[in-house]
């Protein structure tokens, strides 16, 4: 097993915990554990590159199947408003622990479900601490209670009324960033701050202007498909320029950051106020979500149940503990390390065959391919490339003419191969093998005879024949080795 495999018990101890649970499920729901190993086999027998997804390790998997599911914990550690929380205060607290001393934090909140309900409490707690906390004080109440109906109106039209400035969509931001049909675009007067039209990369100076000109109270940094690292010592001169508060989104990148490829100016922690993530993706954890923040904050990130979340997920804080330690090793730090590498790789195999790259190339976990020149929409390749057991996402491209749901764009990432053990040379034969699938992809047309932006035409036998140029591949490095559930 390489360093960057993920790490697991021996094969025979680990398949006989998921044989005898399929048994216990096919007792009750038999196509839920058809379902199971189904899974298992298309993932084994596909090149997984949703740069949003990974493997989790068999002990973190198996943490999530416990009866901690079992129990309400709303509150925080020692102040529950259910009794018999002892043990979710034990694993919520060594969560915390582990994720302070992974990133460097000076406070961990680990009870978010997913990333977009981070983003949802960092938000509303930025807003309690900014804006409800210095309104009530002006007010002179010391009590919510206190408050008076007209009290209300004036603190429901103060929260209401803030600005955000977040990464656009098409640039590479979240939907979370303050998109409009998103909650987030709802909340705040918002807007945008996007990339250099000539080179993809962020243009400090063009954001601070913007900055200086919206006066945002939040300025939100990170990226969902930006190819390239962020300068966070930039970002915070400039929230402090306009006296708003950074929050970084770093679901993406928290996997590089608990790896120390990104250090010094590109590691949020030491200048971001809030620090939202999720702890799967290049983090390799179970899929939820949790904040970190500085002291200053953490009492409004502390009340994120009941603010805005209900009952904490104790069977995923307890697998986020099991991840966060998985992640404090010098083996995490050589996966993701191989990661970057292996992304580098990837980009210069499809741009030395004649791919167009947003930003000309990488410097973190995510290629993002410009298909139009191979006369596709992202939607088309996609689907080819998924009829060739190839697993993209398509994406929007700055500017994209074919907007959120075609795109133009194919985002690929490298964590979940590199969780196999791939290296730089099978990337670049990876590369070679979407190529293929573009170079013999053509647009389809609409019944009527039209240009379509979703139908598509794969030259015959090339699903076949990547599939099996793929399966070679897959074969040298299995997902999950020594997992029989036969």
């Amino acid at each position: 097993m390489s360093e960057q495999s993920l790490p697991a018990p021996s094969g025979e101890l680990v398949s006989s915990a998921y044989r005898q649970a399929l048994e216990v499920i096919a007792s009750v729901e038999p196509r839920i554990a058809d379902a199971t190993r189904q899974e298992l086999a298309d993932q084994r027998a596909s090149l997984k590159l949703i740069a949003s997804e990974n493997y989790a390790s068999p002990a973190v998997l198996l943490t999530m199947g416990t009866w901690f599911s079992d129990k309400y914990a709303e509150g925080t550690v020692g102040h529950r408003f259910y009794a018999g929380c002892q043990n979710v205060d034990t694993v919520e607290s060594l969560a915390a622990e582990h994720a302070k001393e992974l990133f460097g934090a000076e406070y961990a909140y680990v009870q978010p479900h997913s990333g977009i309900d981070a983003n949802l409490t960092a938000y509303w707690a930025i807003l309690a601490h900014r804006v409800e906390g210095p309104w009530l004080k002006d007010a002179g109440v010391k009590n919510m209670n206190d408050l008076t109906e007209a009290d209300w109106e004036k603190l429901r039209h103060e929260l209401g009324n803030q600005r955000l400035l977040g990464m656009s969509l098409d640039a590479g931001g979240h939907l979370t960033h303050g998109f409009r049909p998103n909650i987030s675009g709802k909340m705040f007067h918002q807007n945008q701050y996007g990339t250099d039209p000539e080179t993809g990369l962020l243009d400090y100076d063009a954001l601070r202007a913007k900055a200086k000109e919206f006066k945002p109270l939040i300025l939100v940094a990170g990226y969902s498909a930006y190819p390239r690292r962020v300068n966070f010592a930039k970002m915070r001169e400039i929230a402090d320029e306009v006296g708003a508060t950074l929050m970084v989104d770093m679901a993406h990148f928290a996997g590089l950051v608990a790896g120390k490829v990104f250090t010094g100016d590109e590691d949020p922690i030491p200048h971001a106020h809030v620090v939202t993530s999720t702890s799967h993706k290049s983090l390799r954890g179970p899929r939820g979500g949790f904040i970190l923040a500085t002291e200053e904050y953490a009492p409004s990130v502390d009340r994120g149940c009941p603010m805005v979340l209900g009952g904490p997920l104790s069977h995923v804080m307890a697998a986020k503990a099991v991840a966060f330690a998985e992640a404090r090793t010098p083996a995490f730090q050589s996966y993701a390390q191989s990661i970057a590498d292996n992304a580098k790789s990837l980009a210069e195999g499809l741009q030395k065959r004649g791919t167009k790259l947003v930003t000309d190339g990488t410097d973190n976990h995510i290629v993002l391919l410009d298909v139009s020149s191979y006369g596709l929409t992202g939607r088309q390749a996609e689907s080819a490339l998924l009829d060739a057991g190839v697993v993209t996402n398509r994406n929007s491209v700055p500017s994209d003419p074919n907007g959120a749901w075609y795109t133009s764009g194919i985002r690929i990432g490298t964590p979940a191969l590199t969780s196999r053990g791939f290296g730089g040379d099978e990337f670049d034969t990876v590369a070679d093998l979407i190529v293929h699938v573009l170079q013999n992809t053509e647009a389809g047309t609409t019944a009527a005879g039209a240009p379509s932006k979703a139908s598509y035409v794969l030259g015959e036998g090339v699903a076949d024949k990547i599939r099996a140029a793929s399966a070679e591949l897959l074969d040298k490095h299995p997902l999950y080795p020594g997992l029989d559930l036969s």
